[in-house]
């Protein structure tokens, strides 16, 4: 389930694909938590606004949002999926919906383009 977990360009099953997925869901909260707090505290964003993970709408949001932009990108240079049209269009449903319905439903997007074969 946890093999080959760093190797973005490596093709995945179903439950390597839910591996990845709570890997990197669980390392994403880690990091917004950490960076949402550093920046409450070093007073570049109010302390108030900045809200939990599973809130929307907040600074969580954008982490988010930039969280699966790179790591959908690094998994598609990875592949070599940047001329498959299809792959990319995926990968921009999954930053869509991590912004605006939520960063969990953007990351099964995202973990579903790791099972995605390459091009050859």
């Amino acid at each position: 389930m946890f093999t080959h977990i760093t190797n973005l360009a490596h093709v995945r099953s179903i439950t390597e694909a839910l591996g990845f997925f709570l890997f990197y869901t669980v390392l994403l909260v880690g990091l917004s938590t950490f960076l949402g707090h550093y920046m409450g505290t070093l007073g570049l964003v109010e302390g108030g606004t900045v809200g939990t993970f599973f809130d929307g709408g907040h600074l969580h949001t954008m982490i988010g949002a930039g969280w699966t932009l790179i790591l959908s990108s690094m998994i598609l240079s990875g592949k070599k999926l940047t001329n498959d049209l299809m792959a990319v269009i995926v990968a921009l449903v999954g930053i869509y919906l991590s912004y605006t319905v939520d960063v969990l439903l953007g990351m099964v997007v995202v973990s579903y383009l790791t099972t995605v074969e390459t091009t050859k």
